[in-house]
């Protein structure tokens, strides 16, 4: 496996043009057989102790460590980790705050069962969401004493969040501080990993489906509209959009570092060039400028003098942009909003929207081909360990036409282990995938075409009554998120109660959202759209060409887990009538993957449910069975598992 791994590894430095795991070009790209997410925990006294001793030099009362990287990536490069790096805990969502003699880590319910098993004993684990538990924010003003100074990185904190805390602070006498480096990086100095520098290239138009020029132009619309001069572009994924450009900086996520001003007379895109090859900086054209990365900030400070501001103009800063990006602006200069190039993103055009149902497809035959075999081994005695068997689903993905690599890596879980919702296998430590217990595998993949994401939960023996009654209840959910239709101007926040009826029927629910927004060959996640119980849901409604996913789950601690994850896209649809003339929408679902009805409560079931299961696995079959033609035991597997109950 470990030879198979290196000449994929090989191949990806050759050509875009050939087979690239996008995550392969970076050290990360071992992360998940190296790490994992399991029980490693990491011994963090002589971390704090340092980072301790520099904090008191600045005179600081507290320190806020946040997950996210200068451009408020939701995985990171490795040389940004520095809040795993300080605290031990790995997960993609967290923030940690260091005082002189304590330490706290927030997060939230997803990731409660890694960070107790990952934090050392100089760790508290704040359990966002629980009653009694504050928000990091509230933290710093309700918990810390008066009159402390808070140090910050400001290249790391948003300017919303800077400018809420500012004002929560300000009563009790504290403030918030800007250190010039950030002390993380100087205790990390030693074995710091470096930035990577990865290859950058032109995605063509016909995967795209519109020209960098076209977007640009309906950006400058969308600024013009909102009274502003023009718009700094911070987030990784929206540069790479925008440019129609695609890299490897990140591992899972094709994109690089780089930020982009975008005004009247010229776009402007900052990035490493030796990142952007001849080929790459044509497909630009005369009316993009390239600027080194390393001058953004100081070119910054210069724009609104060469923008000439008047009256209310101001430049738009989408609303993740750092307080240093605020501050390099200048204040009254700038206005937070919601990301301009987030909502078009957001909105996938034909090309896209064709892309997501074929590379789909092309995905549910290496699904089958996976759980054919997985099926085949533990039936047959073999023993498959969790990091074996995702290592093995990546092989078939590998093969498929247009791969590019893994969307985030294998959530491979057997068992307790599909408790823990975010659960990575360590090929050094993982457990024996068993028959008799509940498997959950959640993957996804990059495509020249499209990004796949999909969770499926199977039993390869007898499952149990409670187990079957669960799963039930979460399927129950993820029928009727499928089915649901709803007036225009809808949000995922209001329908996210469509997913958990069924469960708490039974008294169940689970912690994390029950969609996302998925990018076109972009990051598995993104927004602004999404499903859950997360207020800032309600800020989006849903729109015909949005991609979002439908996961419900349910989670037994220390049992097993179950979650039923498709692909939906959000159409118009036609319905009796039209109330308010708003016009109605609903979701196309392009996932093609069978759900196991072995695993239904059939007490459970109504006649609308197993007719939708019918209908679905007719679906699947027509659409997945010829691409197994040369597989007749994946095909075998796939009509017993597409048979109508």
């Amino acid at each position: 496996m470990l030879a198979r791994r290196l000449r994929h590894l090989a191949r990806s430095f050759a050509s875009p043009s050939t087979y690239t795991s996008q995550h392969a070009t970076h050290p990360a790209f071992t992360r998940r057989f190296v790490m994992g997410a399991g029980t490693q925990t990491i011994d963090t006294s002589q971390r704090l102790e340092t980072l301790r001793k520099l904090l008191a030099q600045e005179q600081v009362h507290a320190f806020v460590v946040p997950s996210e990287d200068q451009h408020f990536s939701e995985y990171l490069a490795e040389c940004d980790e520095r809040r795993a790096f300080i605290s031990g805990f790995n997960g993609s969502a967290g923030c940690a705050v260091v005082t002189p003699d304590k330490a706290f880590l927030f997060t939230d319910g997803r990731y409660f069962l890694q960070a107790e098993q990952q934090l050392d004993k100089n760790w508290t684990l704040m359990k966002q969401g629980l009653p009694e538990v504050p928000t990091w924010q509230e933290f710093l003003h309700k918990k810390i004493d008066p009159n402390s100074r808070i140090g910050i990185d400001s290249t790391l904190l948003s300017a919303s969040d800077a400018e809420n805390l500012k004002k929560a602070l300000q009563p009790r006498g504290s403030q918030l501080v800007s250190l010039s480096k950030n002390p993380v990086d100087s205790v990390w100095a030693q074995d710091r990993p470096p930035r990577p520098t990865s290859q950058v290239f032109s995605l063509d138009v016909k995967y795209s489906g519109e020209s960098h020029l076209d977007k640009i132009k309906r950006l400058r619309e969308e600024i013009a509209k909102k009274d502003g001069k023009a718009m700094v572009v911070t987030m990784l994924d929206e540069v790479a959009w925008l440019f129609n450009l695609r890299g490897a900086d990140i591992a899972y996520n094709p994109v690089f570092f780089a930020y982009a001003t975008i005004t009247p007379e010229r776009a402007t895109l900052f990035i490493n060039p030796k990142q952007l090859d001849d080929k790459a900086r044509s497909s630009l054209g005369d009316s993009v400028g390239v600027q080194d990365y390393t001058t953004f900030f100081d070119q910054l400070k210069g724009l609104t003098k060469e923008l000439n501001l008047s009256g209310d103009q101001k430049v738009l800063l989408g609303d993740k942009s750092s307080l240093a990006v605020a501050e390099a602006i200048g204040e009254g200069k700038y206005a937070l909003v919601p990301s301009l190039v987030a909502e078009l993103k957001s909105v996938k055009n034909d090309t896209e929207l064709e892309g997501f149902r074929q590379c789909h497809i092309r995905d549910g035959a290496a699904l089958a081909r996976y759980f054919a075999w997985l099926e085949e081994q533990l039936v047959s005695g073999v023993e498959v360990n969790e990091s074996q068997a995702a290592d093995k689903l990546e092989q078939f993905r590998s093969e498929l036409d247009l791969f590019r690599g893994l969307s985030f890596p294998t959530i491979s879980s057997t068992g307790p282990n599909g408790a823990i919702i975010h659960y990575q296998p360590d090929a050094n430590d993982c457990a024996v995938v068993k028959k008799e217990q509940i498997y959950l595998c959640d993957s996804g993949a990059q495509f020249y075409d499209g990004t796949t994401d999909v969770t499926r939960t199977w039993h390869f023996g007898t499952p149990t009554a409670q187990e079957k009654r669960a799963f039930t209840r979460v399927l129950q959910g993820h029928i009727a998120i499928d089915t649901a239709i709803f007036p225009t101007g809808t949000t995922g926040y209001l329908i996210d109660a469509f997913a958990r009826r069924a469960l708490w029927k039974d008294g169940l629910d689970y912690r994390h959202g029950t969609g996302h927004g998925v990018g076109h060959y972009l990051n598995v996640h993104e927004g602004p759209h999404g499903m859950g119980v997360r207020i800032a849901y309600n800020s989006t409604p849903l729109k015909p060409g949005m991609t979002v996913s439908n996961e419900p789950g349910y989670y037994a601690d220390g049992s097993f887990g179950i979650r039923i994850e498709s692909i939906v896209l959000v159409r118009k649809v036609n319905t009796a009538n039209n109330f308010g003339d708003k016009g109605y929408l609903g979701f196309e679902r392009v996932t093609m993957c069978p759900i196991q009805t072995k695993l239904i409560d059939m007490s459970l079931f109504s006649s609308e449910e197993v007719r939708w299961m019918n209908e679905y696995h007719a679906e699947v079959f027509e659409k997945v069975s010829p691409l197994l033609k040369d597989d007749q035991r994946a095909l075998e597997w796939l009509k017993r598992e597409c048979a109508a109950i």
